[in-house]
């Protein structure tokens, strides 16, 4: 299975397609003329996202408040457009590390392909023949940005039902607080 680099990216981002409830999650990097999209769960675009920003938000206390890494997302990195077409899913997300790379200031993050047999992740050497590798340097502002898109995207679903905060399907939902009945007038 191939391994993606982008060193770095034109773009990097999380999308979904579908509607809420019934959303697909992508990562996609792209640059030049390429593009790779993996399919993940929205769970962990979340914990992805929240992760950038503790690693960040981390490697600024131990620099005490380093210029490189902004405080919060640059306006000017926001980036709110869809996902690249045409939308290929190149393979499945199993596991996903996150490092920081202090020779340049960067944030490493790497997709591996779901597998029985995952490889060492951000190893230097990885196998060809193994599961495959979406990995992307990006600057941290590039990472604050991506954390801050992921995690509107994630919010962006279906609205929390007043009651129990459970996540509303169009067709409404059967609310615990309200014993599993809908409420009824008579």
């Amino acid at each position: 299975m191939p391994v993606f680099y982008y060193d770095p990216p034109d773009r990097f981002v999380a999308g979904s397609v579908g509607q809420p409830g019934d959303r697909t999650f992508y990562l996609q990097a792209s640059s030049s003329g390429r593009v790779t999209s993996v399919v993940l769960e929205k769970f962990q675009v979340s914990l992805l996202a929240e992760r950038i920003d503790e690693l960040l938000d981390e490697v600024l206390r131990r620099t005490g408040g380093s210029t490189s890494i902004p405080a919060a997302a640059p306006a000017a990195l926001r980036d709110d457009g869809p996902l690249d077409l045409p939308l290929t899913e190149d393979f499945r997300v199993g596991a996903i590390a996150l490092a920081w790379d202090s020779d340049g200031d960067r944030v490493v993050i790497e997709a591996q392909e779901e597998s029985e047999q995952p490889v060492e992740p951000l190893a230097d050497d990885v196998p060809l023949d193994g599961p495959g590798v979406l990995r992307v340097r990006i600057t941290p502002g590039a990472a604050r940005a991506f954390a801050q898109r992921a995690l509107q995207l994630v919010a962006a679903g279906r609205p929390p039902c007043p009651l129990c905060g459970l996540p509303l399907d169009s067709t409404g939902h059967v609310c615990p607080r309200q014993n599993g009945h809908r409420a009824s007038h008579g």
